[in-house]
């Protein structure tokens, strides 16, 4: 863990920044759970969340803007957590802020469905790792971070691979991961920082 003793301005910066890790999520969660409810024709148990943002949908600027702002938090998140938490866990939330992003400039049924799926698939991976990587350097939370990652890599996977109810697959997946990076992000604004193994 790294000091911030005789920083208070840098802390304070470092820990807004981390919150970010919580107002994304929380708008991301927002979007596709109103778009959901309002979208004609729209069954989330069954259809993906990009359909939301899909071209010529009415919910297209509301689940936008939730993909855009989950991209911004998640980089704030991401540059908090630089200088908090020692480890690499900074570079995945960083990713997964940017391939949401590209996601929403990359909607559905906009001539480029492939490009927007492997986008997606890159987001899935790099939200997967953020536990992961972080749960290399805790002393406490390790085990919740590892198994948040694995029960949520398995729902989009399953999300992916299989037929079903792939909306609720994909919905269960990400709502675990942007819980654990909500409470995590949380915990370390309020300083209640993660403890590395001391070797």
């Amino acid at each position: 863990m790294r000091s911030a003793s005789g920083e208070p301005a840098r802390d304070r910066l470092g820990g807004a920044a981390l919150l970010g890790g919580v107002v994304g999520p929380a708008a991301f969660v927002g979007a596709w759970a109103v778009g959901g409810l309002v979208a004609e024709g729209y069954a989330p148990v069954d259809h993906a969340i990009s359909r939301l943002a899909a071209v010529g949908v009415s919910t297209r600027p509301l689940m936008t803007a939730g993909f855009l702002v989950f991209g911004a938090g998640m980089a704030g998140f991401a540059a908090g957590l630089r200088s908090a938490h020692d480890g690499p866990g900074w570079v995945a939330a960083l990713a997964a802020g940017g391939c949401t992003a590209a996601v929403a400039a990359v909607p559905l049924d906009g001539g480029h469905d492939g490009l927007h799926g492997a986008l997606a698939g890159a987001g899935y991976v790099a939200l997967v790792a953020v536990p992961l990587l972080m749960a290399r350097t805790l002393d406490r939370g390790r085990g919740v971070a590892v198994a948040t990652a694995a029960l949520a890599g398995a729902f989009l996977a399953a999300s992916v691979a299989v037929e079903g109810p792939k909306g609720l697959l994909q919905r269960l997946g990400l709502t675990l991961l942007d819980l654990w990076v909500a409470i995590t992000a949380l915990g370390m604004a309020r300083g209640r920082r993660p403890t590395v193994t001391v070797a």
